[in-house]
């Protein structure tokens, strides 16, 4: 049974950092290596959708949504089937509940910021960014 589990989530002041992991277990690291793989959150309210923040395919290509460009990076480690979002420059609109996505199609470009071609997801780490 496959199973995604995020960490690294936490309290910061505007400007801090934090580094959050995506452990991907159930599978080989050969599997894992062709897997989509996306960084997602969701503020908090009733209407908040959750949005595309990052994603990395198979070849190692990102995407981002333009408001964390230069602050946040992707990457993963496929021999340890971990997936890693380090967030530099925290603002307080990044304040939401993070999780991890997996897809075992191969997607390209604003696909890896859309939340319903991922089937795999975490239970989500809060980061929460205080003024």
């Amino acid at each position: 049974q496959v199973q995604l589990v995020e960490s690294g989530g936490g309290s910061v002041q505007a400007g801090g950092s934090l580094r959050l992991s995506c452990v991907v277990s159930g599978y080989s690291a050969n599997i894992f290596s062709t897997y989509s793989m996306g960084w997602f959150r969701q503020a908090p309210g009733p209407e908040k959708e959750r949005e595309g923040v990052a994603g990395i395919d198979r070849y190692f290509t990102t995407t981002y949504r333009e408001s964390v460009k230069g602050r946040f990076t992707i990457s993963k480690d496929n021999a340890k089937g971990t997936l890693y979002l380090q967030m530099n420059n925290l603002k307080p609109e990044d304040t939401a509940m993070y999780f991890c996505a997996a897809s075992p199609f191969h997607r390209t470009g604003t696909e890896l910021l859309s939340n319903w071609l991922f089937n795999l997801w975490g239970q989500g780490t809060q980061v929460t960014v205080s003024s």
